[in-house]
């Protein structure tokens, strides 16, 4: 079999994000690596004690570690020895091991020769007999505990191609549970430790290719940037799949699916090397109890003292693992081509976080972490603020000392390298808003009642008041009436007395003009006229008139009395009226604290805004390109779409998108793929072809008028990625016989042919392909596909040399070959293959020995089913195809294919005819 050049996907099948935070130094270093770290009597390192039942637990506690500063914790490095392969035993059977292993003593000695060796001690040393349970528990496992208390943590693997870190790190287990790797042991133990009800966990799946960035959940990402905070320095990647995890099984399904999509190639080190750096992020969040926290108002007073919260703290903690590419030399791989590309790049990747190591080794001013995107992303787990453990892998074979020595010397600089870590803890900002909602209601609540209390206590003031004026000015007007009466009935009855005595007196003394003496003596006074009156009677007009005085005095006073008591009455009425007023300006006051009531619910719905906007601006920046122009039902489908769950990872994952389109409605979503922004078109057709990927959705979606307008968008668009998914959405359509017909009638293969004329990107061919392949299955459409150019339109893909599209490629010609095979059995077609015709022969023999396994399947298929229809075999014989059938009867590694090869030989006489002359044996 010929080397291949390129890497291909592992496991030959392609289908379908991320954050990662790392922060920048300080660190401290341990200058001493070669000593153990000082323990306490628990086992744990001096410094620490986070778990007693971390044996390899290193770094500070859980209280020491919620201040801001942080405790140290040490790059824990374990080495493991991988057993002898079969061909080390054959060609070092007379050659001693290179690495002898003492793990009583955590150390081991690596030979330079007979006589001499070096010895290096480690934090662990595990031999070629320790158990993955083993490894887990020496390596992960405290990571795993710091990653479930908040912190961040790191496990990796470092070694020489061929040594096993894929093996350490990546094994699923389905076969035997106890070869099970640290990625499947540590999300069982998260799974484990949390609740599902109130905690999260999410993952995201990632290789570092040729210094790209590739979504292993999502193939079609293939190249994701990286993004640093300004001011935290913390590294995310926006535009990475992320995907919730409910139990482990949908997790082991998630790296199945990721690791398909890794590259991976034979070399002459390893049959199946790693040619990316695997990154798998598991993201942790937990609900615990959280702190008091007071909200004062505005002045800080107690009136304006909202009620004291409790909200709940959320504690994040990151576990990363990252299986890196082994490092190799050329001239040993036998590198080439393509793959000697990759090796480069691997080589130059793991060469920069090497030194980036030894800066952080020697406490360096300048560690060059921006020189890869390896130690970008790995900036967090040396010399930041994770707990790290790192695994270096070795071989025993003396033909590889110099790359033994060099990954046991890149252990030994790790292990003087110091981390920082910090415990991850935030608020809960959507519980804190709902007890928010619930405080603001409250407060509302009670204002309404006090504001209506007070209203109905100055109505009542102001009605009592009212009613006490009214019968005091009663009272008032009553008694000065009777006074006055009184005093004018008085007045009338002196007047009348005193005229009747004058005309009593003017009666008894006549009209006389003479001078009366009186006998008794007294004065005689003569009025001037002759009038005459005695002395006593002056005395008693004056005593009468003084009486009269007097009583006008007194009535004069107790008219004043009255006018007093007016006054006073007034006086009363006034101080009642400043009561009244008093109340009114009591209303205002709390009218006014009313205002400032609600100035302060404001705030508080202010405050809730400002926590929506924060995670609606979080969840933009997770979007890559969104156009914000949705709403409702359709702005989650959208996201649905730029966050799409795998088929196969759970049945919650599987009904999302199915949901979201009931809520929705197919008519809305295929009127968008006429829409004039082309954002809005590229989302609308991912859920179209998100949608067609299940059967039940299919019949819809072409009743609705779906097929026609995915086609439409195939002709009038330019737009790559609409062409790469939309001929996606018609591969899925293509799947159902009825469709398939429904897409020959409107003229789908010659749309096809013309996209694929002009595309270039190999995803987009790899989807054509898909749809032409579907097609190419049906006995029907055989004819009318060849006239409309479809299998001219396979042939014109190889020129990308893209494995996947080779694939396709080569599954189209296999279903063609064979409706043709089941033809010409049935006596319906004679004469030579259209593929013939059409020249595929060439191509098909070329790549009957690909190194792609899904390329060469589908080729020998092909060449067997051509094989069958005798009218082609003088041209299988001219074109060097039987050298080919008679190798894959015998060395095909399929027993199916094998058989049918070998029956199709025997079946043939022109074949076996040519056999005999060529004295083959068969």
């Amino acid at each position: 079999m010929a080397t291949g050049t390129v890497g291909n996907y592992r496991n030959g099948s392609h289908r379908s994000s991320l954050k990662a935070n790392a922060t920048d130094r300080p660190f401290s270093v341990n200058p001493n690596p070669s000593k153990p770290v000082l323990r306490n009597k628990s086992g744990s390192a001096a410094a620490s004690g986070i778990r007693k039942s971390c044996p390899a637990s290193l770094g500070g506690s859980q209280g020491a570690a919620k201040h801001d500063a942080g405790v140290p914790g040490r790059v824990r490095v374990a080495v493991r020895l991988r057993p002898q392969n079969a061909e080390e035993l054959v060609a070092d059977a007379d050659f001693a091991d290179c690495v002898e292993l003492q793990p009583e003593l955590k150390r081991l000695k690596l030979r330079k020769n007979n006589w001499d060796s070096d010895t290096y001690e480690f934090d662990e040393v595990l031999t070629e007999f320790a158990s993955q349970k083993r490894v887990y528990e020496v390596v992960a496992k405290p990571v795993v505990e710091s990653v479930l208390d908040g912190y961040n943590g790191t496990v990796m693997a470092y070694g020489q191609t061929g040594t096993g870190k894929t093996y350490t790190l990546g094994r699923l287990g389905e076969e035997d549970t106890a070869d099970r790797g640290i990625m499947v042991r540590a999300m069982e133990d998260i799974l484990a430790d949390i609740s599902l009800d109130k905690d999260t966990i999410s993952i995201s799946y990632l290789q570092l290719y040729m210094e790209t960035i590739q979504d292993l959940l999502d193939p079609t990402n293939d190249n994701i940037s990286i993004v640093e905070d300004p001011k935290t320095g913390d590294v995310s990647l926006p535009g990475a799949t992320i995907v919730e995890i409910r139990d482990q099984q949908s997790f082991v399904e998630l790296l199945r699916l990721g690791e398909a999509h890794r590259f991976a190639a034979n070399t002459k080190l390893n049959t199946e090397s790693s040619r990316s750096h695997a990154i798998l992020m598991v993201q942790v969040k937990r609900s615990i109890k959280g702190r008091e926290q007071g909200l004062p108002g505005e002045n800080g007073n107690s009136f304006h003292m909202v009620k004291s919260l409790k909200p709940p703290i959320i504690r994040k903690g990151k576990l990363v693992v990252v299986d890196l590419a082994g490092s190799e030399r050329i001239d040993k791989s036998g590198s080439e081509g393509h793959m000697l590309e990759e090796a480069k790049s691997i080589n130059l990747s793991l060469s920069a976080l090497g030194k980036c190591i030894n800066a952080l080794a020697e406490n360096s001013s300048h560690v060059p972490v921006r020189d890869s995107k390896l130690t970008r992303l790995l900036r967090d787990s040396f010399g930041g603020s994770a707990r790290t453990s790192l695994v270096i892998t070795i071989g025993p074979s003396p033909r590889h000392r110099g790359e033994t020595a060099s990954t046991i010397m890149f252990g030994q600089r790790a292990m003087r390298v110091e981390n920082m870590l910090k415990l991850k803890e935030e608020f809960d900002y959507k519980s804190l808003a709902r007890r928010l909602d619930i405080q603001s209601d409250k407060l509302t609540m009670e204002h309404e009642r006090k504001q209506k209390a007070l209203e109905h206590e100055i109505e009542r003031i102001k009605t009592e008041a009212k009613s006490r004026m009214v019968e005091a000015e009663r009272n008032y007007v009553d008694a000065l009436e009777r006074e006055s009466l009184k005093y004018q009935k008085d007045y009338m009855e002196s007047i009348k007395k005193l005229e009747e005595k004058l005309v009593m007196n003017q009666q008894k003394q006549g009209c006389e003009r003479r001078i009366v003496v009186l006998q008794d003596g007294n004065d005689i006074i003569s009025n001037g006229k002759d009038h005459m009156v005695s002395t006593a009677e002056v005395a008693e007009m004056k005593r009468l008139l003084q009486k009269e005085t007097s009583l006008r005095k007194a009535a004069d006073e107790e008219v004043n009395n009255l006018k007093n008591k007016i006054n006073e009455m007034k006086k009363s009425k006034e101080s009642e009226m400043s009561e009244t007023l008093k109340l009114r300006k009591m209303l205002e006051d709390e009218a006014s604290q009313k205002e400032k009531l609600e100035g302060e619910i404001a705030m508080l719905q202010r405050q809730l805004l400002n926590l929506s906007s924060e995670a609606d601006e979080t969840r933009r920046r997770l979007d890559k390109g969104g156009s914000g122009k949705f709403s409702g039902g359709l702005e989650s489908l959208m996201s649905q779409v730029r966050h799409p769950q795998p088929r196969d990872s759970g049945s919650g994952d599987k009904t999302s998108v199915a949901k979201l389109f009931e809520q929705v409605g197919l008519q809305k979503i295929l009127s968008l793929l006429e829409a004039e922004d082309a954002d809005v078109r590229i989302h609308a057709v991912k859920v179209v072809a998100n949608l067609a990927a299940e059967e039940g959705n299919q019949q819809k979606i072409v009743e609705a008028g779906g097929l026609t307008s995915l086609l439409m968008l195939l002709r009038s668009s330019e737009d790559e990625t609409i062409h790469r998914v939309a001929a996606g959405a018609v591969a899925n359509l293509a799947m159902n016989e009825t469709n398939q017909e429904l897409i020959m009638a409107q003229g789908g293969i010659r749309l096809l042919s013309m996209t694929a004329a002009q595309a270039g990107d190999p995803q987009t061919l790899r989807m054509i392909a898909g749809a032409i392949a579907n097609l190419c299955g049906n006995d029907k459409l055989q004819t009318k596909l060849r006239d409309e150019g479809g299998i001219k339109a396979l042939l014109g893909m190889v020129r990308c040399g893209h494995p996947d599209v080779l694939a396709q490629v080569a599954r189209g010609i296999a279903n063609f070959a064979k409706c043709e095979s089941r033809a010409s059995t049935q006596g319906n077609k004679t004469g030579r293959s259209l593929l013939i015709e059409d020249g595929a022969l060439p191509w098909i023999v070329q790549n009957a020995t690909n190194e792609a396994s899904a390329v060469r399947r589908h080729i020998e298929l092909a060449l067997c089913h051509l094989a069958q229809h005798e009218v082609n075999a003088k041209d299988m014989i001219s074109g060097g195809a039987l050298w080919n059938l008679v190798r894959i009867s015998r060395d095909c590694s399929r027993e199916d294919i094998r058989a049918l090869a070998h029956r199709t030989l025997a079946s043939s006489p022109t074949l076996m005819a040519e056999l005999r002359q060529l004295r083959i044996d068969y």
